[in-house]
């Protein structure tokens, strides 16, 4: 028998909700054959469209599709961006529900994080992790690959699904997959932009509505680099692009060309067939994080 299982009915869609890994490690054991294909949709909540696209990749691809809601404060670099960190679970389920998401995971700290678990997970390589997000957030990635592995420990899917967002977050986990042999897929999804080309983020909602109306500014520099990418140097692209996003209220802290695998600095293009531009600018104060594929060939 189940117990401490709470099953959401909205418009005749079922969908279940499980708070500790005990109840849901009893729910896989009942799945049979379903077990092994399940989506993993790891999130922290405060979801947008880009999230759902997230769920509507899954449940293309596998019987079940499992979304995990939890701030890990592993992650976080400072308590105040931590404590700021919306938080919007009722709506988060009633969103879920539309989407067609099966299964929601939401534990508490003490659930991913309990006392006398083995919780050690693997350190991501410096050449990963010193540049870009790893130079301004330090430690944020190996919190990040602590509570993934932890989650797929718990989950056991079939395939995980991240957003090309986080890109060098992407990166990190493929190569955590990779070099431990984990029997997980990594989809990752391209982003979900606003009709001006924003990316899609849960801190877009704490931007002022002037610095809002012109964050679009991420976006075309981006683009604009793309367009440009054959005709200049990498080193002239990217000074341009720090001073044409250092207008008013905004802040850049870096704008890195990279090869899309090795996240290393390039000096030019013909070494590789992957390339990616990744940038963080702080809108006043909030820090968004975009990037571009600018050149990726087969």
């Amino acid at each position: 028998m189940l117990c401490g299982l709470f099953l959401y009915l909205t418009s005749a869609i079922n969908m279940y909700l499980f708070k500790t890994v005990q109840d849901y490690s009893n729910f896989l054991q009942h799945l049979d054959g379903d077990a092994a294909s399940i989506g993993f949709v790891p999130t922290m909540g405060a979801l947008h469209d880009g999230h759902l696209s997230l769920i509507e990749a899954s449940r293309e691809q596998n019987a079940l599709t499992l979304c995990s809601i939890f701030v890990n404060p592993t992650q976080f670099n400072e308590s105040t961006d931590l404590k700021k960190y919306p938080r919007t679970p009722a709506q988060d389920i009633e969103m879920l529900a539309a989407a067609g998401c099966d299964i929601i995971f939401m534990p508490s700290a003490d659930e991913i994080y309990p006392p006398g678990v083995d919780l050690d997970s693997p350190i991501p390589p410096k050449g990963l992790v010193a540049n870009m997000e790893g130079q301004f957030r330090p430690g944020h990635f190996e919190g990040v690959v602590q509570v993934v592995k932890r989650l797929l420990g718990i989950v056991q899917p079939a395939r995980l699904y991240m957003g090309q967002k986080d890109y060098q977050q992407a990166a990190i986990i493929g190569w955590m997959l990779q070099s431990f042999e984990l029997p997980v897929e990594l989809v990752v999804c391209p982003i979900m932009r606003e009709e001006d080309g924003l990316a899609m983020s849960s801190r877009n909602v704490r931007l002022d509505p002037d610095i809002r109306s012109r964050a679009t500014l991420l976006y075309q520099t981006l683009s604009a680099v793309k367009e440009r990418l054959n005709q200049e140097s990498l080193e002239d692209l990217q000074a341009w692009a720090i001073a044409n996003l250092s207008q008013k209220d905004f802040r850049p802290e870096y704008f890195d060309i990279v090869d899309g695998v090795s996240l290393q600095p390039l000096q030019d293009i013909t070494p590789t067939d992957f390339v990616v531009a990744c940038t963080a600018v702080w809108a006043g104060e909030v820090r968004l994080i975009d990037n571009m594929i600018l050149q990726q060939n087969s």
